[in-house]
């Protein structure tokens, strides 16, 4: 695993935003269109107002999510308002339907294999990390975390709202995977995460390419 360190939160999130952005065109040069999938929480929108500045070929761009908490599309805690409100409108946008409990895993695994084909493979993921271990909506103690025959599943209640996200074994088969990490709370965890450890459910990702871009705070206690 790379692991990339800035001075700073918002150094890191352009270095995020340069790396997404490189592997964007990549995939546009190889295949024709890029498919990607991004976090919510708040770590990631310094990195994706930075990624939208630039000059990319937005129309050929499709943009999942990796998890999406299940509450009206109003509700300020709804990831998608954000990343609506971020993206060019030349961008295809894929919001999770979570409004469907009964079948939008399904649709929007659906939705994937539509776009990625026979091999499944998103061109790139952005994680982020929580201070528990978990990424995605993969947490500590969750049935989720041995779900192996899907792609897209449903959690159970966390932090006021189940939640719809990606699952290992699409994580597993992505391009590149990588995380933006920032902040004190992340270093013990950051640690880690950088030494396999698969008692965290970060730690149980074994994407072939991966990356860390972290700010200082977050890398205090990683070996040097």
């Amino acid at each position: 695993m790379k692991i990339e360190i800035a001075a700073d939160a918002e150094k890191a999130a352009q270095s995020a935003a340069r790396l997404l952005a490189e592997h964007i065109m990549m995939a546009i040069a190889g295949r024709g269109h890029a498919c990607i999938a991004v976090s919510g929480g708040h770590t990631p929108w310094a990195m994706l107002e930075n990624l939208a500045q630039r000059d990319l070929p937005w129309s050929k761009l499709h943009v999942f999510q990796v998890d999406e908490r299940e509450c009206p599309i109003s509700d300020k805690d709804r990831n998608f308002r954000k990343i609506k409100t971020i993206f060019p409108k030349e961008c295809h946008l894929h919001p999770m339907p979570v409004e469907d409990a009964a079948k939008g895993a399904e649709h929007y695994a659906r939705d994937l294999g539509r776009l990625l084909g026979k091999g499944l493979q998103l061109d790139v993921i952005h994680l982020g990390l929580g201070a528990d271990g978990h990424t995605a909506s993969l947490v500590p103690g969750d049935p989720v975390l041995e779900v192996t025959d899907r792609d897209v599943a449903w959690t159970e209640p966390y932090q006021g709202h189940r939640r719809m996200t990606l699952t290992y074994p699409i994580i597993n088969r992505a391009r590149f995977v990588f995380w933006l990490v920032d902040g004190p709370a992340k270093r013990e965890v950051l640690a880690r995460l950088a030494a396999g450890d698969p008692d965290i459910p970060a730690g149980r990702v074994h994407a072939a390419r991966q990356a860390v871009i972290a700010d200082k705070a977050a890398a205090a206690e990683l070996a040097t």
